[in-house]
Formats: C-alpha cells, sequence, structure tokens
C-alpha cells in the first residue's frame, strides 16, 4: 500500500458520487476495489477521504471474505471430505480472492527484515520483485500453520460440530485486518513518504479505531456464544485481544526496524494476526473442549 505515488492512483478532487449511494456500504465496496481482485466499483481516483473509509471498512471486507471461508469450511467438512482439505481450499479462497497481495507482504517482508541490514538497505531489498529463500520460508511456513490451526479446530471440536470450525475460521481474516487498523492510526509513520503510503498513513483516528474494535469485538463474541455458548464466547474475545495484542507488538518491532509502514508490511500485519487469532483458538477450542 505504500508503493505506489499519488499522481499513479490519479489524486484528484472527484467525489464518487455513484458510491455515494452507498451509503455506508461505501467504505467496503472501496476497499473491496482496493484490496482483492474480486470485481468491484472502478475508482478512477483515490484521496485521503476514499483511503479513510477504505481502512475503516477493512475489518468488514475481512469478515466477508472469512464468511466464505468459513463456508467453504462448513461444505468440505459437512461433506465429510476432511478437516485438511478443508483448511486448504479456505486458504486458496483468502489468497486467489486478494491476489496474494498478503503473502508476497509476508514474503518481501521477511526478506528485509532477514537481510539484517540498515533500514534504507532493507526497503530496497523489499522493494524488489524477486523473493529470497526467506521470503519463500515464510509464506511456506505460515500457509502450514494457518492450515494446521484449521485441522486442529476440527480435530478437537465434538463430531458434527463442523459449522463451529466454520464459524471460527471466518472470524480470522476480520481480526487480521482490524489490527491494519492500529498500523494506520496517527504517529505511525511510513517507510517511504510520497507514496501510497502517504494516503493511508494517520488515517485512522484513534474514536474510528475504538468504534470499529467495539463492534467487531461485539460480533466475534456473538459468533463465540452461538458456536458453543457462554465458553466458546470467551474463548472467541480472548484469543481475538490477544491476537491483537500481538499485532501491536509486531508494528512496533517492524516501525523500529524498518523506520515505518509500507504495503509489505500490512501484508504480514495482517497474516501474522489471522494467524495468531487461528492458533490461539485452536489451542483454547482443545482446552475448553
Amino acid at each position: 500500500m505504500c508503493g505506489r505515488s499519488p499522481e499513479e492512483v490519479g489524486m484528484s478532487d472527484e467525489r464518487h458520487a455513484d458510491l455515494g449511494k452507498l451509503g455506508p456500504l461505501r467504505g467496503v465496496a472501496e476497499a473491496l476495489s482496493l484490496f482483492t481482485i474480486l470485481p468491484g466499483p472502478y475508482l478512477s481516483d483515490i484521496d485521503r477521504s476514499l483511503a479513510r473509509r477504505a481502512i475503516t471498512a477493512f475489518p468488514w471486507l475481512g469478515l466477508c471474505l472469512g464468511a466464505v471461508a468459513g463456508g467453504i469450511v462448513a461444505l468440505v467438512l459437512g461433506l465429510g471430505a476432511g478437516s485438511l482439505l478443508a483448511g486448504v481450499l479456505a486458504l486458496c479462497w483468502l489468497a486467489g480472492a486478494t491476489g496474494g497481495f498478503h503473502l508476497d507482504g509476508v514474503a518481501d517482508t521477511a526478506d528485509g527484515l532477514g537481510s539484517r541490514t540498515a533500514p534504507d538497505k532493507a526497503l530496497e531489498i523489499m522493494k524488489k520483485s524477486d523473493i529470497g529463500p526467506m521470503g519463500v520460508i515464510s509464506i511456506v511456513l505460515a500457509l502450514i500453520v494457518d492450515a494446521a490451526a484449521v485441522v486442529s479446530l476440527a480435530g478437537t471440536t465434538v463430531s458434527g460440530a463442523w459449522w463451529r470450525v466454520a464459524m471460527v475460521v471466518a472470524l480470522g481474516p476480520a481480526i487480521g485486518r482490524a489490527a491494519i487498523l492500529f498500523a494506520t492510526m496517527t504517529g505511525v509513520p511510513c517507510a517511504r513518504p510520497g507514496g501510497f503510503g502517504s494516503l493511508v498513513a494517520g488515517v485512522t483516528t484513534p474514536r474510528s479505531a475504538a468504534i470499529n474494535l467495539t463492534a467487531l469485538g461485539a460480533v466475534v463474541a456473538l459468533t463465540g456464544l452461538v458456536a458453543g455458548g457462554w465458553r466458546w464466547c470467551l474463548v472467541a474475545a480472548m484469543c481475538a485481544a490477544l491476537a491483537l495484542l500481538i499485532a501491536r507488538g509486531w508494528i512496533r518491532h517492524l516501525v523500529k526496524r524498518l523506520s515505518g509502514m509500507t504495503g509489505d508490511t500490512f501484508g504480514s500485519i495482517n497474516e501474522v494476526t489471522q494467524m495468531s487469532f487461528w492458533v490461539l483458538s485452536a489451542l483454547a477450542v482443545a482446552v475448553v473442549s
């Protein structure tokens, strides 16, 4: 998200009149166009207002993507085809729908951090189109851990409770994208000023983050309650909170190491947070089941 200049995205003072008709869903539609390869409205220009709406709606776009991933898991498990296939197909959907943007961010961030060089040199490595051994290893491990978490969830729930697994899986992408609210708050710098990152840097206010995280927390708690009563409600809420806490730590480390955020680091934040939520959920469910 930090790699494109305002000129490249065609900044102007025009307002998106057609999207305005969508009301509260406008931000989700804009996030769909910006952060996925799925069919969405054409954005002729991108300004700070659009970027703010899209980032604010990012967790809710994640919930929509997660709902489809959860549906895939539910279908495969319901048919008795196995939890491994369910997890792999859900991950294929998430990677395909986003064009692999976030996984690419994981690889580039790993290459930059793994270089153990100064921030400017690390950023130069991350900007290259090729992928190094650290990047390959990071992608492989991330996908393996994600799939293993889904398999573990399916194995620790009671027989026939595939829908519970699907509901937990559905929350992962939303929690992962909610972490981006922290990364775009005032005071978090962009490592490459002047690029697309200048549009999203500082667009999230504390009030906006609080409202969205509170609303998402309610969704997480309700999902857990429906899936397995008060125990699952507490498990889901605690795992979400811990995953976001891990995200905050990861963001601080990235800022310290790279002097700011880039599009690649946003991808890594999303994937690390999503993975943390699924792993923590799998461990917690194993304890309470």
